[in-house]
């Protein structure tokens, strides 16, 4: 990949280091892990491997890069790719990789100029030239966290400012006062003027073709797009290594909290919460998290989301508080749960136990705690707890105080699979430290257990989100709020502070109408029979015996070089705010019902008549698109097939997709996944009028999926309704 001015200098050298494997080679080439078996079998010429194990080896990028442009079979790999390949294969691994990333990006986004004076030149150059260029644009933007990040990229503990004064801790100045750069671009000095021998490989060096790639995205999609791209792959390449806050709680929260001039996550993770605060003039955002990997990597996102002030910092806030003189206008925290060795022992006598000194096992009520201490007079608080922390014996002592004195304004129940862990409903906590005004006499209390998705789907998010704020507003602004049935009420303070002091919002709130419910009852059963006759109707006819046939075959790779068809993959949610289509919703037959992160690059929408693949999970599914659905953005894991209606039929190409030998034969397998490799799954050469005969027998079998499905959910409904009808006694036994 070339550079800015087309040179590479050393790079190719240092790009040795750079490793991918096979499946890595697989996705680089689009196609399948048995192409690459089969390409290493009978080309002499293949790169050898330079590392992993024999059963699964290792090779140079560079090297497998430059034999795939030989062979023709990189032209067609798209940029971000290839990127992706350099940061996961990268030397000092992912994470390094993806703050070095993350850094030049922030260069780039803020002084385009700069990048571009050190760029145009070897790589050894850029190498040596980039820490300088860094530190015009960390220290102003990062404070003291500038210095951590540029120790890691060869430049010294002190690092000067453009104007040649040295980077302080910048927690001490105040906020709301704009540091940001006010000086224009200054000229990069030449190599010979950078630090460090010119015989010793500078540090960065390694990294270079990745910054050098990831700058080339940036002029496609835009610096915060392209950092937000790299992110979210190494987050979905490692799920089990993150707990992540979804954007869609992550906005709720933060519009709980409402409007902050300064916001803090002691907790920060990836920084989804600080990044879905609404941004305001001279605002501060402050984050801290004990893994220092993720303070800089939510730093850097931050910075680039906005112009606001950023100060993050690396270590448990429980022990080693970053900000202890902070008071801020809003806190937002997903503390870690169920920490047993959270610091109790040693913090016996902190003062920020206010409320009383939580249990060993309480260390949700500690972080509770921790975000009253750092807000301001009537600032708010929100976090995301265990259902537990509302009913525990251990905590009953600090949650009865924290009512009396009006600290805790509200407990909303979550639907079931909001956010990990997905198989429990998460509480959310609304906080405000006390002013000198009475306390509050009623607290809100709200489950919104109803608006849970299907299956994997997760919950309504906008039913949820119309909901809540519509309550929390109506319940700050009169300070009690009128009962709404199975949904919310606001309780007088004197009723929950009994022996339990349990919060738990389902055990507070009135059961919803027993009409709406008898009636609703009446009408899931007349609609289950409808569609009963209707399953009955669209029932197959028997099978007529036939003898086997043995096709011509063709794959869906060589329909897409021939123009037969276009294939595109999903992930980009572009500018508009559009529903997108989940694996999840192709899966159970069921309306769009996700969103995706805005982005510059343009989304890809469904048509009419489109098939829609999930590479995921090793069914034999696929979806034509009808005209219900059309005009949703593709999701991820998702491959969409625009099949040329003069060539070929939809239904045809989207019945022969689900052959069970025809995904088995496509597929390739991990140790905890499946992944369908679309390009090899194979369709019989037809003309189309015997395509349009099997497509309409697969379109029928579709109808009768679909009823079957839909009856499945509706008897689900009736039964779990009649079973509550009868255990709470409007459902009479006979």
């Amino acid at each position: 990949m070339l550079g800015t001015n087309g040179t590479r200098g050393a790079g190719p050298v240092q790009d040795q280091a750079t490793e991918v494997t096979a499946a890595g080679i697989a996705r680089l080439a689009g196609v399948g892990r048995a192409a690459v078996s089969n390409w290493r079998r009978r080309h002499a010429d293949f790169p050898k491997p330079v590392g992993g194990t024999e059963t699964s080896p290792s090779f140079a990028l560079a090297e497998v890069e430059g034999w795939l442009r030989k062979q023709g079979k990189l032209a067609e790999v798209p940029l971000r790719e290839r990127v992706w390949q350099q940061l996961a294969g990268h030397p000092e691994g992912p994470l390094t990789a993806l703050v070095h990333a993350g850094c030049t990006l922030l260069l780039i986004h803020e002084r385009s100029t700069v990048w571009l004076a050190a760029s145009a030149g070897s790589d050894e150059r850029l190498a040596r030239l980039l820490p300088g260029a860094l530190a015009q644009v960390l220290t102003p933007r990062l404070g003291a966290l500038a210095g951590v990040l540029m120790s890691g990229v060869g430049a010294p503990d002190d690092v000067n400012t453009p104007d040649g004064s040295q980077a302080t801790d910048r927690r001490s100045i105040a906020p709301g006062v704009n540091t940001a750069p006010t000086t224009p671009d200054v000229n990069i000095p030449d190599s010979s003027g950078a630090s460090g021998s010119p015989s010793t490989p500078p540090p960065l060096l390694p990294s270079v073709p990745l910054l050098r790639g990831a700058a080339e995205l940036a002029a496609e999609v835009g610096a915060r797009q392209a950092f937000e791209f790299l992110l979210g792959r190494h987050l979905d390449a490692n799920p089990r290594q993150y707990t992540l806050t979804p954007a869609e709680l992550a906005a709720l929260m933060a519009d709980l909290a409402g409007p902050a001039r300064t916001a803090l996550d002691p907790a920060c993770g990836t920084g989804a919460l600080l990044r879905a605060v609404d941004t305001r003039p001279e605002q501060w955002l402050h984050a801290q998290d004990s893994a220092p990997d993720l303070a800089a990597l939510t730093a850097l996102r931050l910075a680039l989301h906005s112009r606001a002030g950023v100060r993050a910092a690396a270590g448990d806030a429980l022990r080693a508080d970053a900000f202890p003189e902070l008071r801020a206008d809003v806190v937002l925290c997903h503390p870690p749960f169920n920490e047993r060795n959270w610091g109790h022992d040693e913090l016996a006598y902190d003062p920020r136990w206010e409320y009383g000194f939580p249990a060993r096992t309480e260390s949700e009520l500690a972080w509770v705690q921790h975000a009253l201490a750092r807000l301001t007079d009537g600032g708010t608080a929100v976090l995301l707890m265990p259902p537990a922390a509302a009913s525990r014996r251990s905590g009953r002592r600090i949650r009865a105080d924290l009512l009396r004195r009006g600290a805790l304004r509200a407990v909303l129940a979550l639907p079931v699979g909001a956010a990990p862990p997905y198989n429990i409903p998460l509480h959310v906590w609304v906080l405000r430290r006390p002013e000198r005004n009475p306390a509050a006499p009623e607290v809100l209390l709200m489950d919104t257990g109803r608006f849970a998705g299907e299956a994997r789907g997760g919950p309504d998010w906008a039913a949820v989100r119309e909901a809540v704020l519509d309550a929390w507003r109506a319940f700050t602004r009169a300070g009690r709020l009128a009962e709404r049935p199975g949904l919310a009420r606001s309780v007088p303070v004197i009723e929950l502070l009994d022996d339990d002091v349990d919060l738990a919002p389902a055990r507070h709130l009135p059961p919803p109408a027993v009409a709406d419910g008898a009636e609703q009852l009446a009408a899931v059963r007349e609609r289950l029979g409808e569609t009963l006759r209707l399953t009955t109707d669209l029932t197959p006819p028997a099978a007529d015996p036939a003898p086997p046939v043995r096709w011509p075959l063709t794959t869906i790779g060589e329909l897409a070089r021939a123009g037969a068809l276009v294939m595109r993959t999903g992930g980009s949610g572009g500018h508009a705010r559009l529903p997108a289509l989940t694996d999840t919703d192709v899966l159970a037959a069921t309306a769009p019902s996700g969103t995706l992160p805005e982005s510059d690059e343009e989304a890809v929408l469904t048509e009419p008549g489109d098939v829609v693949v999930p590479v995921l999970g090793g069914g034999s599914v696929a979806r034509v698109i009808e005209e219900a659905t059309a005009g949703a953005a593709l999701g991820r894991n998702l491959v969409l097939l625009r099949p040329d209606p003069t060539a070929l039929d939809p239904w045809f190409l989207a019945g022969f997709l689900r052959g069970t030998a025809n995904n088995r034969q496509a597929s390739s397998y991990a140790s905890t996944a499946t992944r369908l490799d679309v390009r090899r799954l194979q369709l019989p050469r037809l003309p189309l009028a015997e395509q349009r005969r099997y497509g309409a027998r697969f379109h029928a079998l579709d109808e009768f999926e679909r009823a079957l499905r839909h009856a499945s959910r509706l008897g689900d409904h009736l039964v779990r309704g009649m079973y509550d009808g009868l255990t709470d006694g409007t459902v009479a036994p006979d």
